[in-house]
């Protein structure tokens, strides 16, 4: 039987701030220790993610890193695709190699899919004069979806969560030159990418989209109670705060509200639901309340009371 346990880490994008907008590169590679009989997912991917838009792509069916922008197309020249696809090649095998080592490691056999994961990438803020300023870099590795081993960028260290990667954590720390590599390309060599993708997007990155906000409810499991539910959906960039009020103040999980957290749809904008049990006569009023940069003010929307069949 399969034993699927994906994370797929997900880019940081915009943070709205009082001085400041955010931008981030990230890249993912997933590999899974043996091919599973399921539409789109393959035994290796690579992606590019900036500021949660994906930008490039390959995986081991494929073979080929291809755009995932218009832009990304556009500007590029063609030596950079095939640079990057003999990339994502070598990759591909270090991952084959180190998955199986993972997995013995791990006192894993081969009856369930076991799935490494790298993600790496950096951070930055544009101040108000457009300068840009590092903020942080991420270079980590996860093992059936928990942290494996992950990148200390102020103290130049690998950081081993789990007995199993002291091993690893003593063999890169021990090559100084890898570690000052790292370092180097958090720091610098990936800052210096994504300036120059801002630059080559700059239209297409700086569009936003305003979340739709709905409230309504459905009868509940429990007998003489309703589910309420908060949904804004059509939004981009990601970051956006909702709550569920009742009266005017805000509910919390202490309250009951449940949330999955933001969700992607399929045209690169988000989703987010939260939703909580009340009883079907409460008479208090219910309102949703939707914070977007791409908002003025809030967005406010009330519950009238109407359940959905």
């Amino acid at each position: 039987m399969y034993k699927l346990s994906f994370l797929f880490f997900v880019a940081m994008g915009y943070i709205v701030q009082n001085q400041c907008e955010r931008y981030s590169l990230n890249y993912i590679y997933t590999a899974l220790s043996k091919p599973v009989e399921l539409p789109g997912i393959h035994e290796f991917t690579a992606m590019g993610l900036m500021n949660d838009r994906q930008i490039d792509y390959y995986d081991s069916d494929v073979k080929q890193k291809i755009p995932k922008q218009g832009w990304m197309k556009e500007k590029l020249p063609p030596d950079y695709w095939e640079k990057g696809t003999q990339s994502r090649k070598s990759k591909e095998q270090w991952f084959k190699v180190n998955v199986n080592i993972l997995m013995e490691r791990m006192r894993h056999n081969n009856t369930d899919v076991h799935i490494l994961q790298w993600k790496h990438g950096c951070e930055i803020d544009e101040q108000n004069n457009g300068t840009m300023r590092f903020i942080k870099g991420t270079d980590q590795y996860s093992y059936d979806g928990d942290d494996f081993l992950s990148f200390d960028d102020a103290t130049s260290q690998w950081v081993a969560p789990v007995d199993q990667a002291q091993l690893t954590k003593r063999k890169w720390d021990g090559v100084q030159i890898l570690n000052q590599y790292t370092k180097g390309y958090l720091e610098k060599e990936c800052v210096d990418w994504l300036s120059k993708f801002m630059s080559y997007g700059e239209q297409e990155l700086k569009k936003a989209s305003p979340p739709k906000v709905y409230a309504f409810a459905k009868k509940a499991r429990t007998e003489g109670h309703v589910r309420l539910t908060c949904m804004a959906t059509g939004f981009y960039p990601k970051d956006v705060e909702m709550q569920i009020r009742k009266n005017g103040v805000p509910l919390t999980k202490d309250d009951g509200v449940h949330s999955e957290g933001v969700l992607p749809n399929n045209d690169e904008t988000y989703q987010i639901r939260k939703s909580v049990q009340i009883p079907e006569a409460d008479t208090n009023d219910y309102e949703c309340h939707v914070d977007h940069r791409t908002l003025t003010e809030p967005q406010v929307v009330k519950w009238g009371k109407v359940l959905l069949i």
